[in-house]
């Protein structure tokens, strides 16, 4: 495998890490987390407070209080996730160029919380859309650099274990947004405002934790390797590995349905009140938090490629009882339960998968290219489920997403890497 530097050379293949050693450590015995992952995670929880607080009463914002049609906030979501994929890269590369990982993760949490009250004075379709526009260019910003830090600070057995704490962390802070959502729409009289108000001052919090608590760390590639060129970055898909890996992750996201759609499925099919929506996504949370670590544990022992598509099979399963529907009272806690399961085994497990497959000085990058084709698929996925439930409805729409993943994680089965652990 290789890579092509600035000057378009082949660059050597990287070759295997070192298991670290860490002092006072053996056998059945597990090294305690770098501080940057815990620090990480703190700054992760308090943000995805604020983020999820308006994650779970947007689709109903959007659907019930403004009107959109599916299709508008299949636009809007789409644009939701899809807008961070374009600066991904941008974020990811600059992050490695001038080994200031830190720093743009903090530019970016900044803008994202700077977008939060701006949604207080947008009310149609053009401003919404450029509010959540702005908010993702944060979102995208920050996302590889602070994954390059977790996975430059963990050791590279541990890696899956380093990304399941952070991202159970990450997850608390899903269970408590939309609780606070929940009772500031029962107790708030401008419930929608309110929620949006309380979502940007807790977005600054996490922004002060980040500048005051996340170490610092300053990653300089060696003077043989040359500059951090993006021509370098962007040639790390020659690696054979790294491409499959982006690969699977661009199929999937091709078939993956957004949480907004699952939990208006999820309404339509069981009935559920308008007062209880903003408390489906504390369901999906719950199951992350309690799943992400062990999870993370399990890809680390058994390989991170079979764990990745096993959650997969979790959200073929969802699509599978949306499609059944029914009345019965044990539908919204199993789908749920598999929703959150499927972030547990892929979320992280697919950034600790493709942390191996890239040298550390292109870290930031070789993980954006991953998450870059993951997002953008799932922006084409949320506007064609959009589009073909405008025109055939709910159920149609549902069904060809679930014929489309099972295809694409048999395709992926396939597309066996070399390091079966990836």
């Amino acid at each position: 495998m290789y890579v092509a530097d600035s000057r378009g050379t082949p660059a050597p293949a990287v070759t295997p890490e070192p298991q670290a050693v860490v002092p006072g450590t053996g056998p059945g015995r597990r090294a305690a987390l770098a501080p940057t992952v815990l620090a990480l995670g703190t700054v992760s929880l308090i943000t995805d407070v604020s983020s999820e607080m308006v994650t779970a009463v947007l689709p109903l914002y959007l659907v019930a209080g403004l009107g959109l049609s599916p299709l508008g906030f299949g636009l809007l979501d789409g644009l939701y996730n899809g807008v961070s994929a374009l600066v991904r890269l941008t974020g990811g590369h600059l992050g490695d160029r001038l080994g200031r990982h830190k720093a743009l993760a903090s530019l970016g949490y900044a803008l994202s919380a700077l977008c939060k009250p701006l949604l207080l004075f947008a009310h149609t379709l053009p401003a919404i859309g450029a509010v959540l526009a702005l908010d993702r260019t944060g979102k995208g910003l920050r996302t590889a650099p602070r994954d390059a830090l977790i996975s430059l600070a963990a050791a590279p057995a541990e890696r899956g274990r380093a990304f399941g704490v952070h991202r159970a962390m990450d997850t608390a802070g899903a269970l408590i947004g939309p609780v606070l959502a929940f009772v500031i729409l029962r107790g708030a009289a401008d419930g929608y405002d309110a929620v949006f108000t309380v979502s940007a001052c807790v977005a600054a919090l996490g922004v002060l934790v980040l500048v005051l608590f996340v170490p610092g760390r300053r990653t300089v590639p060696a003077p043989a390797d040359g500059p951090v060129s993006l021509r370098a970055s962007v040639g790390l898909l020659r690696r054979r590995d790294l491409r499959r890996i982006s690969l699977c992750a661009l199929l999937l996201g091709l078939c993956t349905v957004s949480d907004g759609f699952v939990f208006l499925l999820l309404q339509r099919a069981t009935g559920i009140a308008d007062r209880w929506f903003a408390l489906l996504p504390l369901g999906t949370a719950a199951a992350f938090f309690l799943l992400a670590l062990p999870l993370g544990r399990l890809a680390d022992r058994i390989g991170r490629r079979r764990v990745f598509l096993g959650g997969h099979l979790a959200l073929l399963l969802v699509y599978g009882l949306l499609l059944a529907g029914g009345q019965h009272p044990a539908l919204p806690y199993a789908v749920l339960l598999l929703h959150g399961g499927f972030y547990a085994a892929t979320d992280g497990v697919l950034m600790a998968a493709a942390a191996g497959t890239v040298p550390e000085e292109h870290r930031g990058a070789g993980l954006a290219l991953v998450q870059t084709g993951q997002a953008l698929a799932r922006f084409a996925a949320s506007l064609g489920f959009g589009a073909v439930w405008t025109v055939w409805g709910p159920r149609p729409a549902l069904a060809v997403a679930a014929a489309l993943l099972a295809a694409a994680a048999a395709l992926c089965v396939r597309l066996r890497p070399a390091d079966d652990d990836a």
